[in-house]
């Protein structure tokens, strides 16, 4: 559920079909994103799973697979 949701986030941030997005896709190398659009995809899923991310938490995540494992960890707690 979580990659899902993540993708259409991904997707519409950065205009890409959500079959490109994968969970092993690093967001700056592989899908283009530059540090706004990895700003506000973090500000999208704050807001879609209602959660917050610690700054240090966000430059852990590189991949799609990072970001999917930071929400479970903020939605776990």
């Amino acid at each position: 559920m979580e990659f899902e949701k993540l993708q259409e986030i991904i997707s519409n941030e950065l205009n890409i079909d959500v079959n490109e997005i994968q969970m092993d896709s690093k967001i700056m190398d592989d899908l283009g994103a530059d540090s706004l659009d990895v700003f506000q995809i973090i500000m999208g899923i704050e807001e879609a799973f209602d959660l917050e991310i610690d700054n240090e938490d966000v430059e852990k995540i590189v991949t799609v697979g990072d970001a999917v494992e930071q929400i479970r960890n903020a939605t776990n707690n």
